[in-house]
Formats: structure tokens, sequence, C-alpha cells
């Protein structure tokens, strides 16, 4: 089982690995009889990723089966093209992957996903989406239910668990709602089981996961439940994270759950996109320099030390040096944690792709190197504000005497790290006091204060 892209396709995948495993495969990483790729489709560098590891696996003689997004977005395109791939399933398919293995296996080519847009799967009615012919749609990573069917693909401390899938909203830019569908939020109780079984299988920190949490509840008749679901799961594990929210749906009572619940992450990932209100009108999207230093604002008046982290798209259509020097004065203001610049790039069937003004690749280029040599200045700037600050870290490695780990600020792989020194005998998993006492770039190093591992 390879899984590219998003936190998002490593559940899918420990679900799908889930399913195999009950129906009797065995998964292994040496000579394997099929090898399962869970594609990512987002961004044309994320698509090209998938296409070559499609290519790799073929050349190990073992079938190859594509899953996930590129697979769910383009089905009988991708297979027509590649046809080193032996089946290209799409989400609809994942319940019964295991009888679609043993027919790939038996020199039988499954029909090609056919691809369609998944907005139109389910009713826009919260009460319409509660019949049982909603339920029947495949929707990854929602298999919930009294028994997780889920497989840990690792060990390590920290699990993805996803809160719901698709998303409703219409940026112009983003392809996602058309492939993942309209925005489905898993049941509380399926979510609060989910975690207690991550939770006996090892695991001390969940990290939250959807195409938009501030959503979560909507469709169950209660935009809250998150504030309510929040304190819930900080009791099944030491610490919670969430991620992927939507600037414009942030809500007072949410800010502070997020700021003041012990054992949640005072940590807000939320992708501002831009600043210039011209520029995220013409994305569909929301938002000023004001509104969102207000935001800010409110965010560090609960909790000074809050992490926020964020995504920008420089050279969208349109774009001018007054939206790009907005942006600047924006990010300049914020003092955000970590930032990811984005070049525009089309995306098929978008709206954005067919908007006038589309900028020259040098240009875009020069403002994605302009933005990211401001951000990684601002980053580092922020990082040793720090130095003194008391945080928690969760072990994550110990190698060699080195000890890795990361603060409530900082989430994996997409954040920076922190060293511990002073940190002898502590193990992975541990959830320790420290003093962050440097800084290099986003990175910390903290020394041990209290080796206290949470029960």
């Amino acid at each position: 089982m390879v899984t590219l892209g998003c936190a998002r396709n490593e559940v899918d995948s420990e679900e799908l690995a889930g399913r195999l495993d009950a129906a009797g495969w065995e998964l292994s990483d040496e000579a394997p009889d099929v090898v399962v790729v869970n594609t990512c489709g987002f961004v044309e560098s994320a698509k090209k990723d998938s296409i070559d590891t499609l290519l790799a696996a073929s050349d190990t003689g073992a079938k190859v089966v594509a899953v996930g997004c590129l697979a769910e977005r383009y089905g009988e395109q991708l297979a027509e093209q590649l046809p080193e791939a032996d089946a290209v399933l799409g989400f609809d398919a994942y319940a019964a992957l295991p009888d679609s293995l043993a027919s790939v296996l038996a020199g039988e080519r499954p029909a090609s996903h056919t691809p369609g847009d998944r907005r139109t799967l389910l009713p826009i009615s919260p009460v319409e989406r509660q019949k049982p012919a909603a339920v029947d749609i495949g929707i990854p990573g929602h298999a919930g239910g009294p028994q997780v069917v889920r497989r840990r693909l690792d060990d390590s401390p920290v699990a993805p668990l996803k809160l719901a899938s698709g998303c409703d909203r219409r940026c112009a830019f983003c392809a996602i709602p058309s492939f993942r569908g309209s925005f489905v939020s898993r049941r509380p109780s399926d979510v609060l089981a989910e975690a207690r079984w991550l939770a006996d299988h090892g695991v001390r920190e969940l990290v939250l996961v959807s195409e938009n949490s501030t959503s979560y509840g909507k469709d169950l008749g209660d935009l809250r439940l998150l504030e309510t679901l929040l304190p819930e799961l900080a009791q099944i594990v030491p610490r919670v994270r969430l991620s992927y929210l939507q600037p414009a749906e942030m809500r007072p009572g949410l800010v502070e759950v997020l700021t003041t619940t012990p054992g949640v992450a005072p940590y807000f990932d939320m992708s501002f996109q831009h600043s210039s209100p011209t520029v995220l009108r013409r994305m569909r999207r929301f938002g000023s320099t004001e509104t969102f230093l207000a935001l800010l604002e409110q965010i560090r008046a609960l909790d000074p030390t809050a992490a926020v982290r964020s995504n920008v798209i420089v050279g969208f259509p349109g774009e001018t040096e007054q939206d790009v020097a907005e942006l600047e004065r924006f990010l300049t203001a914020a003092r955000l944690d970590a930032v990811g610049v984005f070049g525009y790039s089309d995306e098929d069937g978008t709206e954005a792709e067919t908007l006038p003004d589309h900028l020259p690749q040098d240009v875009v280029d020069a403002r994605v190197a302009r933005l990211t040599a401001l951000v990684e200045e601002l980053t580092a700037q922020r990082a040793e504000e720090r130095a003194g600050e008391l945080v928690e870290v969760l072990v994550e490695s110990v190698e060699h005497g080195v000890v890795e780990g990361r603060t409530a600020g900082q989430a994996p792989e997409v954040d920076g790290a922190t060293t511990l020194v002073g940190a002898e005998g502590v193990a992975v998993g541990d959830l320790v006091r420290a003093r962050v006492v440097s800084s290099a770039g986003v990175d910390l190093v903290a020394e041990l204060v209290e080796a206290r591992v949470h029960a």
C-alpha cells in the first residue's frame, strides 16, 4: 500500500488496509503480488508524482492498482494513458477492493472508473442527507460503525482522524469538491469510537482532518458540534490537533475551545490564500487584511502563544503589484508561524481556468520567490520570539542520542520540529515539558524541564 498526498489519504489507505486485512490479504513491502497506489490529484506536481509512482510500481513485476484522487478524478482517461496500471478504481469501489484485487491477480482487468461530478451525488439539505440513500454513497474514510475498519500502517504516536469529507465551498481555483464531493460530516459517535481505537493502538496525538473542519456538524443540524466534540476527544488522548480551518467560518466559540481546552492544541491551520479583497473576491473567497488581523488578535487575546500556519497563492489571474504589496503588508503584521507559498496554476474544470488576465509564468515565479523569501524571514523571527516559552513536546524520534518531537504549535510534516536537549531516558510517545532555548529557521531547540508522561 503506497500513499501519496495529504493526511486525508493516509486515513483512506488505513481503511483500505483494514478491509484487505479482514479479507485475508497480507500487507508486505517485500515481493508483493499487488501494489495499491493511493494517488493524489490536487495539483500538477502531485499528479506527476502519482503517475511516476504507478510506473515505478509496474517495474517491480507486481500487478498495479490505482485508487485515490487521481483515479477518481480522471478514471478512464488515466487508464487509457497509463496501461501499466492493471486497474483504475474510484471511491465507490473501495468497499469491494479485496474482490477487485483477486480479479486482477486472476488476469482480469476491472472496468475503469467513470468520473463524474461528485457534488451531484448528495442532496444539499442536511435533512435529506440523513435518508438511507445518502449513506450508500462511497465516501473514503467514513467506514466507522461499531467496529472500526482501519489498520495502522506505521507505529507513529500520531495519527490522522477524519472528521468529514468533501466541501461545499466553491473557491475559483480549487477542483477538490468536484472529485471529493459535497461536505459530509461523520457522526460524533463514529469519530469517538475511532479515536478510542487509535488510542488503544498507541496513538498519543490525533490530527483531525477534512477538507473544511470548520463546517463540521452543519449537515448534522448543529454547527457547534465541534466545540463539544473537541473536549471529549481530549479525554481520550493527550493531544488533539484540528486542521483545515476556513477563516471565513471561524466563530468565537471555536476560537475559545481551541485556546482554552486542556489537551486541545492552540493551533490554527487557516488557509488565508491572500489578503487583498479584490483577489479574494475573484477567488470566490472572503476577507481582507483587516478582518484577518482582527481574527488573529482575537486568538492571541485568549492565548498569546497560539500557533498559526497558513497558505497563500500568488500570481492569481488579475493580481496586481498593489495586491502583492497588500499581501506582504498582511504577512508582515500577522506574525504567522508557518506559511506555504504557492504559485497559481490552472486546474482542470475550475472557474479560475477561464478567467481573463492570466499572468506570465515568469511573473508568477518571481512573485513566489519574493514572497517565499519574505515568509522565511518572518517565520524565523516568530520562532526566535518563542525563546523562553514553556512547551509540551511529543517525542517522535530517539536516534543516536538525538531526541526530536513537536510542540503543540507544530503539526507533523508541514511545520517545523523541536530538538530536545537534556532528555536522556525519554522514549517515543512521551509528552514532556521543555523550555525553548533557541531556534533555527522554524525549528526549535528546547531543554527538558519535566519528563511528564500522560497515562
